[in-house]
């Protein structure tokens, strides 16, 4: 049976890669083989189409371990991913102008990073939320083992998008009905778990007497069966869990706001709600594995997932094929073709303006290194993975809040 993936080859481990159309730097070819040579690899490395330079593993990888987990192969935006809700809404239900429409949702969700990013009084609804969850209960006792790690954010934060490549968006469908779809993590807290691991594991792997070479200081791995191995997985699953409730807080304040500028309106009770950063245990080619999504999305046969494009790009509603090669994974998105400096050199505000026409969005300097130019051609990234999902709902952006 014919396959879309490419075979990578390496001098030991194996890695498959739905990189078909799609450009790969060699920077990421080098990851990909930095960790597919890992002992405690199981079976082959994944890579999406989306796949492209990162701290110490690729984004858009997916990676099985036995035995092992590898703190900053998981990174520091612990939880990242999306939150899309269809609504009853379409596209003659909206004003010409989404400017107002705009400035609601940023009125509603504090935007960016710093202290401008948090709640300056949080709604009662997150500590409302925060207790039925019982996630300071946990976060207690995480706290008591490793006092590092900071907790002043967790109240002011929950309900917040953050910076960088999270979003929350207005779209249209084929059939011109109106989405919200967000994009965000597990803020502060998470990043300050996964640095504070990351740490740790360096730490680890400066003590250890191995029969193999580790290439890479950020591949450094804590062991099943360590008390940091427990410790990890224990954190790592509460930030995982507070990004999730981040993103249904987020959406909460968004409808609400929408509701306050377009009038009254219905959700579908169904909305799809998925990591693309997280690690978990799972099952795979007759083992128990834990699975390292590294910028990647479940994709299991039936499950529905999103992959978005830039801001001025579409972005898609995908149901998993459960293709077993892939891990049953899929790409989160586009995923870059130049770092973040380089786009800033390379584009002007009025490369970005055009690149975003018809999309009521900043575009201003601040959100150069977003432009659409700096990610792939997500029509390519689709058809590399059309093996490993298909395609609902193909969702074009009308209104783009970034932090």
């Amino acid at each position: 049976m014919s396959t879309q993936y490419e075979a990578i080859e390496t001098s030991c481990g194996h890695i498959k890669a739905w990189t078909k159309g799609v450009p790969v730097d060699d920077s990421a070819i080098e990851q990909l083989r930095n960790v597919a040579g890992l002992p405690f690899i199981h079976r082959h490395v994944a890579a999406m189409p989306d796949v492209h330079f990162g701290r110490g593993a690729t984004v858009g990888s997916v990676i099985p371990t036995k035995g092992a987990i590898i703190p900053a192969a998981v990174g520091v935006d612990i939880g990242c991913g999306m939150m899309a809700i269809r609504t009853s809404l379409e596209a003659r239900n909206l004003p010409d102008n989404l400017r107002k429409t705009r400035d609601a949702i940023e009125a509603a969700i504090p935007v960016g990073n710093g202290k401008g990013g948090d709640h300056r009084i949080a709604p009662s609804s997150t500590g409302t939320r925060l207790k039925a969850s019982g996630l300071m209960e946990r976060l207690d006792l995480i706290k008591a083992k490793h006092r590092k790690i900071g907790t002043h954010k967790v109240d002011g934060q929950l309900g917040t998008l953050g910076g960088g490549n999270h979003f929350i968006e207005l779209c249209l469908d084929e059939a011109d009905r109106v989405w919200v779809m967000l994009h965000s993590g597990s803020r502060g807290t998470g990043n300050m778990i996964g640095q504070h691991f990351i740490s740790r594991a360096r730490e680890e792997l400066a003590r250890r007497v191995l029969d193999f070479h580790v290439p890479d200081k950020d591949l450094a791995f804590f062991v099943e069966g360590e008390d940091l191995f427990d410790d990890y997985v224990e954190a790592v699953g509460w930030a995982q869990d507070y990004a999730r409730e981040n993103r249904e807080a987020m959406m909460e304040r968004t409808l609400m706001a929408l509701r306050k500028t377009l009038g009254r309106f219905k959700t579908d009770k169904a909305a799809v709600n998925c990591h693309h950063n997280y690690v978990e245990q799972e099952h795979h080619f007759g083992a128990d594995v834990w699975l390292t999504r590294k910028g990647a999305v479940s994709a299991r046969e039936g499950e529905l997932g999103i992959i978005p494009g830039s801001m001025g790009a579409r972005s898609f509603i995908v149901r998993g094929k459960g293709a077993a090669d892939s891990f049953c994974s899929c790409s989160h998105g586009a995923g870059r073709v130049m770092s973040r400096s380089a786009a800033k050199q390379a584009f002007t505000l009025s490369d970005h303006r055009k690149a975003t026409g018809g999309v009521e969005c900043r575009k201003d300097a601040g959100v150069i290194d977003e432009t659409p130019m700096a990610y792939k051609d997500i029509d390519a990234v689709m058809a590399a993975q059309s093996e490993l999902v298909d395609i609902v709902h193909t969702l074009k952006q009308v209104v783009c809040v970034k932090g």
